[in-house]
């Protein structure tokens, strides 16, 4: 007898436990089916499960159960990424904790050896939370993108890239971390808003009219002393008569032309830009297209560096020049402090407008990145995303939701050079070494760049290894190949790749997506993947980004102590529709919840009832029309369900098993076969609680991808079975659906509905029983009504049915096919107040519609307000116009 209460935390790990034992998650098991393979996006080794994590393994969760159920050769493949800079900086601030020492006083061998006992030690948390979640992986195949298959991946696929042409040294600008002293990606900068000023700047024409200026605005008014150039835009008709002109350099002397150039926008500032090619992304390419010099004015740790040859070229001395070189040294913010003030006492500086900006911030260390020139490895990324571009045009790779492929191409068409060297410790360090005239020999091994040394110089020669490591991304790229065993030819690889489904959130279709199909197509000559599908992002109930700082990120590990993993990962694939953040609050996950017990009361109401398994049962065989029904509906809600899945409208699929469990399975089946149950007929009551028992079993298997645990723990309570319920086989019916029976519970379903509709609008109360009378009923709704006469009366708590030729006055009316529902209420309720009390709600509704109206065709409201604000405000006008509708109903049935 199952417990009289469901209580998740006694149940998951030990079924849990069993599935591992039981090597469920394994492929192998059936080695003539057809693969189906995932590879996990690894998540960071430093990282702790957060609400974007259960949503991403529990669509792939939902995935894999559903098609190893289906017979699939099932490899959800796992693993963790080494996770660059975030590692290195959780071991520094160990270190600084444990004995106040750092890495550089370590030295490399010893801290990286310091870093590996850190990941032994504490690398492993997120794997343990995300099996609480009841992922499924085939976690005896784990793999680490620093494990020693990994890493000769790696190796092998960067000296391949180099000899192929593909990776080369160079130098140019990348985002600079000036206290990390990195390079980093896009994806580790973040843009953050700053009250700032706009200082303009009056830059002296040499070969103008007397006295002739160009005014100029920056931010950023310290990397003036870097500028090679000013562009204007040539159709700019105040302006491009300048072009061609020179200028000379406040502060410094430095003569540097006027050009122009396309990306001076004219309607925009002063119609004039200041280009300083080594610190501006944008002034690099203008740069490079009209030859200006590329001075690097700042150091790597964001300081003025003057005393390069570059920085005087061609500049005459001066004592202007003399006390802008005494700067050297000088914080870059400091200096930006001096320069404006030496500006304005010279009369350079036009005039200071405040000015609010989007300032690009380290995601780690929280201060400003500085774009800086400097020489870096870079892969050829352009060249590489060609097949990759062709192979999503062609539907090799398709994205679900589909306009994700327009994102992908535009960034693919776009494509710039991939800055792969990170100046790290942790990490896979370069495999390239520098001879003695800084040559350098890339090989996968330090003896085999000897041996090319050797052969280079004609002799022995000490070689120094690149200090720097590849960005994480580079062996995350090579993920779903490298962790199947490649370069070597497995059984697995061959097997499983290219994987079937990529589940990923859009932020990292450029980092990773794309990479990952550079790759595939470039080594295994095939894409890694058929599908990548998008998930949304899970906001808090309000559509607020959930982040520290607000204090609204939701634990998922807490909301699994208080609920039950069942109850979010339900929660989650219910709220997963294509193209639409999740909204989450717990009482959204208590309903879920409450969905489980729902399902364990059900279940230990039939136990209790004699519903048992019945070896061989057959539905179709059933006689009983409440059971014909049923079957129906269940294959209806299991139809509904596997296409849900297979087009990945996850909410579908939740909603199609949500709706048959709570409210036909147990809202109509088992309230009406109640009276069966408790019958005299026993061949009845047989069929009865045999059906019962089948669609239990049906429901078990059809909502096991959602809800693993409670599932698993009612198939096996509920019966001694040949196998657990995760290898189960999916459901196939042939022959279920009856019309006659789906009318005739149809129909009684849709007059007890009604019925009850009214009473709740009419304000009747619960507990009274009222006369329904039928006027006009036909011969078929007088058989019905007679056949399920006790249940309807139960169920809508009727005190009699009866047959009338006219309606009785009084009465609140409602139309059942040919006939019309009539509830004579007089004596019940009061119909005058009634109708007052309706009236007042109209008014109230009205009131409240038009506040939210004024809002909505309010264009500066609308303009100015958050979206999740909108949002909420369409929803509340939605929900008060169905209230609307029906109070108006019910004034209607009143007369």
């Amino acid at each position: 007898m199952l417990d009289k209460t469901f209580t998740p935390a006694d149940i998951e790990a030990r079924l849990y436990e069993g599935w591992e034992k039981g090597g469920y998650f394994k492929p192998g098991r059936k080695p003539k089916a057809d693969p189906y393979t995932i590879v996990i996006p690894p998540p960071n080794v430093t990282g702790s499960l957060h609400m974007g994590h259960a949503l991403n393994n529990t669509i792939q969760d939902i995935l894999v159960r559903f098609e190893r159920m289906r017979g699939r050769d099932v490899l959800w493949q796992p693993g963790t990424d080494h996770a660059g800079i975030a590692t290195q900086m959780v071991v520094e601030r160990l270190l600084a904790k444990e004995n106040n020492t750092d890495r550089r006083s370590m030295g490399r061998e010893a801290f990286l050896k310091r870093v590996w006992e850190w990941k032994a030690e504490s690398g492993g948390t997120i794997v343990k939370q995300l099996k609480r979640l009841g992922a499924s992986c085939d976690w005896s195949r784990e793999r680490f993108t620093m494990d020693e298959g990994l890493s000769a991946a790696v190796r092998k696929v960067f000296v391949q890239l180099f000899r192929d042409g593909l990776i080369y040294k160079d130098k140019r600008l990348v985002n600079w971390d000036p206290k990390l002293l990195t390079a980093i990606s896009d994806l580790e900068v973040v843009q953050k808003e700053v009250k700032g000023n706009l200082w303009h700047l009056k830059y002296p024409i040499i070969d103008g009219a007397p006295g002739e200026e160009i005014i100029v605005a920056t931010t950023r008014p310290e990397t003036m002393l870097g500028d090679t150039g000013i562009a204007v835009h040539p159709e700019n008709e105040k302006l491009k008569h300048l072009i061609g002109k020179h200028v000379r350099l406040p502060l410094v002397g430095r003569i540097i032309p006027i050009v122009g150039d396309d990306y001076a926008d004219p309607e925009k500032g002063t119609g004039a830009v200041k280009i300083t090619p080594a610190h501006d992304f944008n002034d690099f390419d203008v740069g490079k297209r009209h030859n200006l010099a590329q001075i690097n004015m700042l150091d790597q740790f964001g300081k003025l560096d003057l005393k390069g040859d570059d920085f005087v070229a061609g500049v005459a001395p001066s004592d202007e020049l003399s006390k802008t070189l005494a700067m050297h040294g000088l914080d870059r913010f400091e200096a930006r402090k001096q320069i404006v003030a030496r500006l304005e006492e010279q009369g350079i500086l036009d005039k200071i407008e405040p000015h609010t900006h989007q300032v690009p911030h380290g995601d780690r260390s929280d201060v400003v990145i500085e774009p800086w020139l400097t020489e870096q490895w870079y892969v050829n990324a352009a060249e590489l995303a060609k097949p990759c571009i062709a192979a999503v045009e062609k539907g090799d790779t398709v994205f679900v939701p589909k306009n994700w492929e327009k994102t992908y191409f535009e960034w693919m068409r776009n494509i710039q050079p991939w800055c792969i060297s990170r100046q790290l410790w942790w990490g896979h360090q370069i495999p390239a070494w520098y001879g003695p005239d800084g040559k350098y020999f890339v090989e996968e091994t330090e003896q085999a760049a000897l041996s090319a040394a050797t052969a280079h110089y004609g002799k022995v020669v000490t070689l120094r290894r690149d200090e720097d490591v590849l960005d994480t991304w580079f062996s995350s790229a090579l993920w779903p190949f490298s962790t199947l065993g490649w370069p070597e030819k497995t059984p697995e690889l061959k097997r499983h790749y290219r994987t079937d489904v990529l589940v990923t959130g859009f932020d990292i279709i450029f980092f990773w997506v794309a990479r990952m199909m550079m790759m595939g197509l470039h080594f295994m000559k095939e894409v890694p993947f058929h599908t990548v599908y998008i998930h949304a992002l899970v906001r808090d109930e309000k559509g607020q980004k959930m982040s520290k700082s607000k204090g609204n990120v939701m634990d998922p590990l807490e909301i699994v102590d208080s609920y039950g993993a069942d109850a979010l990962r339900f929660t989650l694939a219910a709220m997963a529709a294509q193209g639409r953040d999740i909204k989450l609050s717990t009482t959204r996950v208590e309903g879920y919840r409450n969905f489980a017990t729902k399902l364990w009361n059900a279940t230990r109401f039939a136990e209790m009832n004699g519903v048992k398994h019945v070896p061989g049962f057959d539905p179709v065989a059933a006689r009983v029309t409440v059971n014909r029904w049923i079957a129906g509906e269940m294959a209806r809600a299991h139809a509904a369900v596997t296409k849900g899945i297979e087009d990945y409208k996850f909410n579908e699929a939740a909603g199609a098993a949500y709706q048959f469990v709570w409210n036909v399975f147990c809202d109509w089946y088992v309230e009406l076969i109640k009276p069966i149950l408790s019958g005299t007929d026993e061949a009845e009551k047989a069929e009865t609680q045999a059906t019962c028992a089948w669609v239990l079993e049906q429901i078990f298997v059809m909502l096991h991808p959602f809800m693993p645990f409670i599932t698993e723990e009612l198939w096996q309570k509920t019966a001694t079975r040949d196998t657990w319920l995760i290898e189960a086989p999916w459901a196939s019916y042939t022959g279920l659906g009856d019309a006659a029976a789906d009318a005739e519970m149809d129909w009684v379903i849709r007059l007890v509905s009604e019925v009850r509709s009214v009473r709740a609008e009419m304000n009747v109360n619960a507990g009274a029983k009222i006369p329904l009378v039928l006027v006009g009923a036909g011969k078929e709704a007088r058989r019905r009504a007679a056949q399920w006469e006790a249940e309807i009366m139960r169920l809508a708590r009727l005190s009699s049915i009866a047959f009338e030729d006219q309606v009785p006055k009084a009465s609140a009316q409602m139309v059942l096919d040919e006939a019309t529902v009539a509830l004579p209420l007089e004596g019940v309720i009061d119909f005058a107040a009634e109708r007052t009390r309706l009236g007042k709600e109209l008014e109230k509704i009205a009131k409240d519609m038009g506040v939210i109206d004024g809002r909505l065709n309010n264009a500066a409201f609308v303009a100015k307000a958050p979206a999740e604000v909108l949002e909420e405000s369409r929803e509340l006008r939605a929900g008060l116009e169905a209230r609307k509708a029906k109070v108006e109903e019910a004034l209607k049935r009143l007369g």
